[in-house]
Parts: structure tokens; sequence; C-alpha cells
């Protein structure tokens, strides 16, 4: 597959999420990061005095020296990663739109705006068909546009349900989250809060992970999406793990075809990012295991360059007709890099040209 080189510009580059995608496109076959933006107390300086560097790969060499500019849309860049905070992602991430830049965004900002896609890019690429409205609507020209990945919990439990839908319908899910700690995002719960506790409210995250998952698995008619009509009702949790979000789930379905059926389902679900081999796609984009005790973040977290969902304990249930345990790495398929998936499949599809 050949795609030309894109310039790349990461918003919000000094954080836990800019961290993460800097770390997934070092050596990305199509996309160069030319562009760091952060706050105004961070331009000006390199990106390596900037940023205080919390990951366990080194610091990429060819961003360390790039110089922090503030958020000031770029000439030279062709497509945007947002890891923007909700507040300054409302105003910036439309300024660099109108600039014809496409960006892909990890904000909640415009995730459930009628005219934005809220893509993950094996469930619901078809949703990639609003952005001719959105720009229409919006004044963006060109390749200009917002697309949007999901809130972390949202993606790995849409994940799962996907293949479901698909082959039976789902009809009603009760999910019970155990959210670790770097979804807070650094210094964001204290230790004296979350050691030996669980701490049973997440500000917000429940109605993401109703409404978002209803959005993604919805479909798209005469230019809206129709919300898929299943019901969901979500209890979350923040627990002393640091990476990895961990779902209890329960599932009733449209049609019960059997338990075999189910984990077969899941097992062989692939999509186009699959077929057409991107980057950073996972070949199993959902992982199956059949040990009684997993999965488990110290163990299972890894599985696919942790781009996968991984799914375990399926089983009948007493309530709604199958009940398992789904894992995901918050901070990767959950966030940046998930975006990433996203701009690959857009620009293997022709629909990324490079500004002049």
């Amino acid at each position: 597959m050949s795609v030309s080189r894109k310039r790349v510009a990461i918003l919000g580059a000094t954080g836990n999420v800019g961290q993460r995608l800097i770390e997934h496109l070092a050596g990305h076959p199509w996309f160069d990061i030319t562009h760091v933006a952060a706050s105004e107390r961070s331009a000006g300086r390199s990106y390596r005095e900037a940023c205080d560097w919390r990951l366990p790969t080194p610091l990429p060499g060819a961003v360390a020296d790039l110089e922090v500019r503030d958020m000031t849309p770029a000439a030279d860049v062709d497509l945007a990663f947002s890891a923007l905070d909700a507040a300054v992602a409302d105003t910036v991430e439309p300024e660099w739109a109108r600039a014809g830049v496409a960006v892909f965004s990890n904000a909640r900002s415009y995730r459930m705006a009628p005219d934005v896609p809220l893509v993950i890019s094996e469930v619901n690429a078809g949703h990639l068909d609003l952005l001719p409205a959105q720009r229409a609507a919006r004044g963006f020209p060109g390749h200009g546009g917002i697309v949007t990945n999901a809130n972390c919990s949202a993606t790995f439990l849409t994940m799962a349900l996907a293949p479901l839908h698909q082959r039976f319908g789902v009809r009603r899910v009760l999910v019970a989250t155990l959210q670790a700690v770097s979804g807070a995002g650094y210094r964001g719960v204290s230790s004296m809060e979350i050691l030996g506790n669980v701490v049973p409210f997440i500000g917000g995250e429940e109605e993401k992970l109703e409404s978002e998952t209803q959005k993604m698995l919805g479909t798209l008619d005469g230019g809206a999406i129709v919300p898929a009509p299943i019901a969901v009702s979500a209890h979350t949790h923040r627990v002393a793990v640091l990476d990895g979000h961990t779902e209890a789930i329960s599932v009733e379905l449209v049609e019960d075809p059997g338990l075999d059926a189910v984990k077969e389902a899941l097992r062989s679900f692939r999509a186009a990012p699959q077929e057409m081999g991107l980057p950073s796609a996972p070949d199993h984009p959902i992982v199956v295991l059949d040990e009684r005790d997993r999965p488990q973040p110290l163990l299972d977290l890894a599985v696919e360059r942790s781009m996968a969902t991984v799914v375990g304990r399926i089983r009948p249930c007493p309530v709604f007709h199958y009940k398992m345990v789904l894992l995901g790495h918050n901070t990767i398929r959950g966030a940046g890099p998930g975006s990433v998936l996203n701009a690959e499949l857009m620009a293997a599809r022709g629909l990324l040209g490079a500004r002049p």
C-alpha cells in the first residue's frame, strides 16, 4: 500500500496522551511529527526541556529538539492529533480545522456533536461519511475537519459488543468498570485517596459509556447518526491499577445463538484495518482467553501491542444471556494511538490530502 508521507502536529504534546502519541508515532511509516504545541508556559522551549517524559521508552530523538509552539494553527502540517483537555479543545480544535487541517481528537468536546464522527476504525468507519456535511456546515476548507475517538472505557465496551450486535443484535448491557489511575492523568488521583481503596465515581464517565456506545453502534441515515436502540447501564470505579481498564459486563441479545457462537463471533472479528494491514492495526482486534482467571492487567495488557480488547470469562448469565470480562489499555488503544489508527484508515482510503 502506497501512502504519501504526512506532516503531523501534536496538540497538547507534553501531557500523558501527547507523550503516548509521540511514542507511538516514532518511526511511523506514513506520519512525521513536525510540529508540537502546548501551553504558553511551554512555548519557545525545546520539547526535551518542556516535557517531563514519563514513559518507560526513551524520548524519541527526532522530537526531542523540536521547538514547542503555541496553539496557533500551523501552515506546514497536514493533520493534527489533539491530546488537549476539553476546555482548551473546545476552541483550539475548530481553529485548526478552519485552517484546513484534519484534526483527530481525544477530547470529549465534540464526540456527541451530530456532525462529528465518533469512530473506532473496526466498528463504524462508515461514520466518516459525516465529514463532507461537517465541512460544509462549519466552514472547514479542504480536508479540514474533526474526527473523534471514544472515551477509553466506551472503546473497549463497543469493540466487544460490535460483533455480537452485528450477528445477533444487542438489546441490553450492564457494565461495571475498574479503571486505572492513569486514566485520570498524571497527579490525577492522590495516593492517599486510591491506595487500599476503590472510588465508585468518575465524573461524567458513566454518561459517556452509555451515550457514546449507542452512537458508535448506531447507523448513518440521511446524513445523521441514529443511535443503536441498546439500553446501557454503567457503573464506573477508580482502582489502584496503573494502566488498563477492566470491565465486567452482562449482555442480553435479541437472538441467543448459544455460548459457542458468541465466542466464535468475538474470536473471528476482523474489519478494514486488519484487511488493509494498517500500521497500527492489531492482527486480532478482539483476543479471547479461555483461562478462568483472565484477563488481568499484569498479564494481558500488552497483547497485540496493547491495541486489542481482551475478553475472558465468557459464560451464561442468569439475568441476561451472557457475562464476560473485558480489558484494554486506556492510554494506548483507548487514547492517542487509537486516533492514529483512525488517521491511518483515512490516509489509506485517500481521504487525507497533503496541504500545499
